[in-house]
């Protein structure tokens, strides 16, 4: 989950950075200074997107979903099985499963989460330290001897519609005017300025430092350095918030013009001039709004001052489409990240007539969960609400969806099933001679199906799988997708897809269901039948993932269920089974 949250975040910033970059040196003449640096907005809503909870921004699963027809059922007559006493037969709960070696990477995942972590943890000190040094800054800020020039910070403050208290004052640690404060806002000279610039260049400086108060450019140097911890490993994000900040004092710089008279354009350009040859370039402060910046940076905003014109209708037109377009680029990247935060591994079910239980003392020393549903009720009854939509591998429990695919698609037959043992020795004697879809069923011969699906073009079983609503329908993971692998499926849709395979609300060939039916009957007594499917999942030599699924069919009613569980080594599908029986003799089901 992790390392995903990490491939989208890298993603998002690293795309939008590149077509942001992009469309600025297409349109540079499009685009006026202050929409350039407008652009930068819709990064900070990028870098957003995929911290965002994943609810507030999920796309429902277009793909189909199944209503529940509590009118069609089947009645006993479809059960062949011979009553008897119950649990009478328990061949059906050995468990066969083929061990699927994979690369543990939960040391990986452990291991970029700790990097990220210790990177952030290093971005925080260090802005923790600027933050020390702008306090120490406004510690020693003392308050401006030069009256004029403090009448002269309330004119300006006026002229530009200021009425909040600003603290304005000089400090010997700056070498550069800056702006500071989030909730008490500090205007900070360099000791004694007035005595060596004019009074006029000196409110120049305080227009700037205003702008910068007027347009909130405080809280944004707060967002660019949450931002910046959080996506310290990207350094398109290092570089875009360098070009940012820059776009930020050229507009800065233009809008002090905008509010100046013609003539003083050259002055403004000027006194910038004049306060860079005077003073050597001061560190960058994360946390501040500075005048001065890189010989590099003053020679842009001295260009674009010396060509500055007055933003006409046309070019503030074309700057709005631009922006505007940027932007519904970063709005079509949400359908993406609501994938990937995601990433297909929970279930979205919402139904109002669900019943949540603590079924915990069945459980005792696994992960797991248990849905039932009551086809005459409607009704679910559910153990542990996250872990019942949590989508896993389904591993054997696949094989009856194997085989209908494979009915339907003519590799095999109601009446002809039977496929030729290999030869190949398998670890189960069961396995190792002809099979046909009930013995294939009945003692989970993984080969049988395998062979079954190799027969099938993979696209066909793809559009099946799609068809039926198969939990996240991915069949990427190679020959074995339903071993451990790509396929994966939650408790809830097992049970879903039951129910609709049992009414055969797939459309499907009702001899072929009720050949499938047929091969999962397990047994029945007085008058109560349970057919079901176990499933196994074995990596690296140890059973991780216990499944059994199925319904019990009554004189009047049918139950669907499927349990899940999961533990380090010890998660079989038998084990399953004994819970659901459990659980079914308590509910007095069966």
């Amino acid at each position: 989950m992790f390392f995903t949250h990490l491939i989208t975040s890298f993603f998002v910033s690293t795309i939008t950075i590149v077509v942001i970059l992009l469309i600025r040196k297409l349109f540079s003449k499009q685009l006026s200074a202050k929409w350039q640096y407008n652009l930068w907005f819709l990064l900070l809503i990028a870098l957003t997107l995929p911290f965002i909870p994943k609810q507030l921004i999920h796309f429902k699963n277009p793909f189909i979903f199944f209503h529940i027809n509590q009118s069609n059922k089947v009645g006993d007559s479809s059960i062949s099985t011979v009553e008897g006493s119950r649990l009478s037969n328990v061949n059906w709960m050995q468990d066969f499963a083929i061990p699927v070696n994979q690369l543990n990477l939960k040391f990986l995942t452990v291991g970029l989460t700790t990097i990220w972590i210790a990177g952030m943890l290093v971005m925080a000190v260090l802005f923790l330290q600027a933050w020390f040094k702008v306090r120490k800054i406004k510690n020693t800020t003392t308050v401006l001897n030069n009256q004029d020039v403090v009448h002269l910070f309330e004119r300006c403050k006026h002229h530009l519609h200021i009425s909040k208290p600003l603290t304005v004052g000089e400090s010997s640690l700056v070498k550069s005017p800056m702006t500071f404060g989030l909730f008490k806002t500090y205007v900070v000279l360099p000791k004694h300025l007035d005595e060596w610039m004019s009074i006029k260049d000196i409110e120049y400086i305080f227009m700037h430092e205003l702008h910068h108060y007027k347009y909130k450019d405080i809280a944004t140097n707060y967002l660019m350095i949450i931002y910046q911890i959080l996506y310290w490993f990207n350094p398109l994000v290092w570089i875009a918030f360098k070009k940012m900040r820059l776009d930020r004092e050229i507009a800065c710089d233009i809008a002090v013009l905008k509010s100046l008279d013609e003539h003083c354009h050259l002055d403004y350009g000027n006194a910038i001039i004049n306060f860079a040859a005077m003073t050597s370039h001061s560190k960058d402060f994360a946390l501040a709004n500075q005048f001065n910046g890189s010989k590099e940076q003053m020679k842009k905003r001295i260009e674009r001052i010396a060509s500055f014109t007055i933003e006409s209708k046309w070019m503030k037109l074309k700057s709005i489409s631009i922006f505007t377009l940027i932007g519904v680029f970063v709005a079509s990247q949400v359908p993406f990240i609501s994938a990937m935060a995601t990433t297909n591994d929970h279930y979205d079910f919402n139904n109002e007539d669900t019943v949540y239980e603590d079924l915990s003392s069945y459980f005792d020393g696994y992960d797991g969960s248990f849905v039932l549903y009551d086809l005459e009720a409607g009704q679910y009854r559910i153990y542990n609400e996250d872990k019942s939509t949590l989508r896993v591998s389904p591993n054997s429990t696949y094989k009856m969806y194997s085989a209908l695919i494979g009915l339907e698609s003519d590799v095999i037959t109601s009446d002809n099933s039977t496929m030729k043992w290999n030869g190949t020795k398998y670890p189960y004697v069961s396995w190792n001679t002809d099979q046909n879809l009930s013995t294939a069923m009945k003692n989970s011969v993984t080969w049988y199906f395998q062979e079954v699906d190799e027969k099938i073009p993979r696209k066909t079983t793809k559009a099946y799988v799609e068809q039926m609503g198969y939990g996240n329908d991915d069949l990427s993971g190679g020959q074995d997708y339903w071993l451990e692998s790509s396929l994966r499926i939650s408790p809830v849709e097992q049970v879903q897809l039951l129910v609709a395979f049992y009414t055969n609300q797939f459309g499907f060939e009702d001899k072929n269901i009720q050949a499938v039916k047929d091969s999962l009957i397990l047994e029945g007594y007085d008058g109560y039948h349970l057919s079901g499917k176990t499933g196994t999942g074995n990596v690296n030599g140890k059973n991780v993932n216990g499944w059994f699924i199925g319904y019990v069919e009554t004189e009047d009613n049918t139950y669907f269920f499927a349990t899940n569980i999961q533990n380090e080594d010890n998660s079989y599908g038998s084990k399953a089974a004994e819970i659901t029986l459990s659980i079914l003799k308590d509910k007095g089901i069966y």
